[in-house]
């Protein structure tokens, strides 16, 4: 969550909003909030996002969140720490569980949200270990002539041992 808070510009930048699910009751968000706050030298009396309180866990049930393998000092299974990325059109873009044991890989939501912005409105794929201004794969249902037409900067078949030329490089087109 601290870290979340810290990367809250980067998400903005993005028009991402942030939320998080907490099988806390809110008054228990208020002592560990002013916890993660300090012990990430962040600044103000309160997250940058919401955090809805769950206590029934009922959200967390609902939403596959409950890690068996992992109980609390109640002797309850714990929530796995979840990732979802709900798109425009208010679908599931991408969800990622994590056992409640291993911390959230914020780089690898970011890149993520930039490869789902950049393939929502271009006509490319990222390839695995992209990155933003990286080069993309140009979508194999386009043919030669439309990917000339859609990437004036151009485009690079790789010369694979089938001859089939599906794989084309062409640079981040928001460059």
């Amino acid at each position: 969550l601290g870290t979340a808070a810290k990367l809250h510009e980067e998400f903005a930048k993005r028009d991402v909003k942030i939320a998080a699910v907490s099988c806390n009751d809110t008054e228990t968000h208020h002592g560990w909030i002013k916890d993660i706050i300090a012990s990430q030298g962040l600044s103000g009396d309160d997250l940058p996002y919401p955090i809805i309180a769950d206590p029934n866990r009922d959200l967390a049930e609902k939403l596959g969140m409950i890690d068996p393998d992992e109980k609390d000092a109640a002797g309850l299974p714990m929530t796995a720490r979840a990732v979802f990325i709900i798109n425009p059109s208010k679908k599931l873009a991408l969800s990622i569980l994590y056992p409640a044991t291993t911390g959230r890989n914020f780089d690898e939501i970011l890149r993520v949200v930039d490869s789902l912005q950049l393939t929502a409105y271009k006509k490319v794929a990222t390839p695995a270990q992209w990155q933003a201004g990286k080069d993309c794969m140009v979508i194999p249902s386009l043919s030669d002539e439309e990917a000339t037409a859609n990437f004036p900067k151009g485009f690079t078949k790789v010369e694979v041992p089938s001859g089939k030329g599906y794989i084309r490089l062409t640079p981040d087109p928001r460059d």
